[in-house]
C-alpha cells in the first residue's frame, strides 16, 4: 500500500490532535487490537484507516495499549495512520476496562472535533462508548469482524445490551458474508440497518510471480524448483482445521511424491501440528514458517502452486483474497466465509467441511492438472480486481460515509458565522 499522506513518524512518537476540516469527515476508529498485532481484523482496519486518509477523511485509531504495542500513549503507524492507545500501563487484568474508560472519555472530550465513531470488534468498550457517541450525537456505525461474533452476544447481560444499543443507534451494522447477515438477522437487527463490507485486497502487493521471479522466490525460501508446494497463510488456531489439512497432504504424498505443505503462520496449535507431521512421518514435508510480514507472506504465495483454506469459520478471510489476487487457485472448505469468494470449478475446489478424504481428492486433483491451476487462478485474480481491490472496497466506504458531507459542510460554515460577525 502506498504511504499516506502527512507526516510519519516511528513507534512512540506523538501524533497530532484530529482538527475538522471544512468539507471533510473525521472519523474515530474503535478497534481493542491494531498492528503490530497481526490479524485479519487489525490489518483489514489499518488498510481501510491509511486509505481513508488518502481520500482526505481525517482518521484516528483508539485502540489498547500492551504489548506488542509500543510504548506512550500516541504514536503514528508506519502507514501514516495516527494512534491513540489505552490501557497499556494498567494490569492485564483490567487493562479492557482501562481501554473502554479511555475510549468512552476520549469520544466525549472531543466530540466537536469529529463527526462518525466506527466500531470495530466487541466488548466492553463497545457497551461503554456507544452511550457516549449518542449522547455526543454522533453517526454510528458498527462492522462485526468475524462470523459467529453476533450471536454469543445474546448469551450475556452486557451482550444483548450491545445489541439493543447497536439496533437503536447504528446508522449501519457491517458484515462480511451471507452466514453473519443471517446471524445478524436472527439477533434481531432489521435487513434495511445491514450492509455488507468486504475487507480490501492490495493488488499491487499481492500479485502473480512470474516463473523466473516464482523459481528465486523458490531458491531463496528453500523449496525445490519442481515441487508441488501447498500454502497455508493464517493463524495455527483450532478453527482453522489445520489437522486436517496435514492428514489431507499425508494422502497426496501418496499420488504425489513432490509434494510439500507450507503453513505460514503461528498460534496455539503448533506443537500439536508438529507432532502430528511427525508421526505422519512427514517433518521434512511439512515447513512450518512461523509468522512473517505481508512482504514475506507475498513471498510464499508467490512460490506456491495452490493455497488452502479449509477452516470450520471464517468471516472475510483476507489470507484467501490475498492468494486469489496473487493468482492462485484454492482449495477451500464450504462455509460462507470461503464460498463467497471461491466458485467450486471457478476460481478453485471446494470441499465438504471436516472432511480430510475431500480435501485430499482436491488437492490431488489440482497437483495432476497444471492447466487447471493456471485458469482457476487467473479467473481469481480477475474476481479480486473487479471486486475486493483496495480502491473499490473504499469507493464503498465512500458511499456508506458520503451522505455526512452535506451535514459537515453545514456545520462547518455555522462555525464559521460567529468568528466572521466578531
Amino acid at each position: 500500500m502506498a504511504p499516506a499522506a502527512g507526516p510519519r513518524a516511528e513507534h512512540g512518537v506523538t501524533s497530532p490532535e484530529i482538527a475538522p476540516a471544512p468539507g471533510r469527515l473525521s472519523i474515530v476508529a474503535i478497534c481493542s487490537s491494531y498492528p503490530p498485532v497481526l490479524g485479519g481484523t487489525e490489518v483489514e482496519v489499518q488498510r481501510v484507516c491509511a486509505a481513508l486518509l488518502e481520500r482526505g477523511y481525517r482518521v484516528e485509531v483508539l485502540c489498547r495499549g500492551g504489548a506488542p504495542m509500543p510504548a506512550g500513549r500516541r504514536w503514528v503507524d508506519a502507514e501514516g495512520v495516527p494512534v491513540r492507545m489505552f490501557g497499556g500501563r494498567w494490569p492485564a487484568a483490567i487493562r479492557d476496562y482501562a481501554y473502554a474508560i479511555g475510549v468512552a472519555w476520549t469520544l466525549w472530550r472531543r466530540r466537536r472535533t469529529y463527526q462518525i465513531a466506527y466500531f470495530v470488534m466487541g466488548g466492553v468498550q463497545l457497551a461503554l462508548a456507544l452511550p457516549v457517541a449518542r449522547l455526543a450525537r454522533k453517526r454510528i456505525f458498527m462492522k462485526f469482524s468475524g462470523s459467529n461474533t453476533v450471536a454469543p452476544l445474546t448469551a450475556s447481560a452486557l451482550g444483548r445490551f450491545e445489541l439493543r444499543a447497536l439496533r437503536r443507534w447504528a446508522e449501519q451494522v457491517l458484515v462480511l458474508n451471507p452466514g453473519m447477515m443471517e446471524e445478524a438477522q436472527a439477533a434481531g437487527f432489521p435487513r434495511s440497518q445491514l450492509g455488507w463490507m468486504p475487507n480490501p485486497v492490495d493488488v499491487d502487493l499481492f500479485a502473480p510471480a512470474g516463473g523466473d521471479l516464482k523459481m528465486e522466490l523458490r531458491r531463496r525460501l528453500g523449496v525445490a524448483p519442481d515441487a508441488f508446494l501447498i500454502v497455508y497463510v493464517g493463524r495455527l488456531a483450532p478453527e482453522k482445521q489445520l489437522p486436517l489439512l496435514v492428514e489431507a497432504f499425508a494422502r497426496v504424498r501418496r499420488a504425489c511424491p513432490a509434494a510439500s505443505l507450507a503453513l505460514v503462520g503461528d498460534g496455539p496449535r503448533r506443537h500439536e501440528l508438529q507432532s502430528l507431521a511427525a508421526r505422519l512421518g512427514l517433518e521434512d514435508e511439512v515447513r512450518f514458517a512461523g509468522a512473517v510480514s505481508s512482504s514475506g507472506v507475498r513471498e510464499w504465495l508467490g512460490a506456491a502452486d495452490v493455497f488452502a483454506l479449509v477452516s470450520s469459520l471464517e468471516g472475510f478471510p483476507c489470507s484467501l483474497s490475498e492468494a486469489m489476487a496473487a493468482g492462485l487457485p484454492s482449495v477451500v472448505s464450504d462455509i460462507p466465509g470461503n464460498t463467497q469468494l471461491v466458485r467450486d470449478g471457478v476460481h478453485g475446489l471446494v470441499t465438504r467441511c471436516g472432511e480430510a478424504a475431500s480435501i485430499g481428492e482436491a488437492l490431488a486433483l489440482l497437483a495432476a492438472d497444471p492447466e487447471k491451476r493456471r485458469a482457476f487462478g487467473a479467473a481469481a485474480r480477475d474476481l479480486i480486481l473487479r471486486e475486493y481491490s483496495t480502491g473499490i472496497v473504499m469507493d464503498r466506504y465512500e458511499r456508506l460515509f458520503g451522505n455526512q458531507a452535506g451535514a459537515v459542510c453545514s456545520i462547518a460554515r455555522k462555525l464559521e458565522e460567529p468568528r466572521a460577525s466578531q
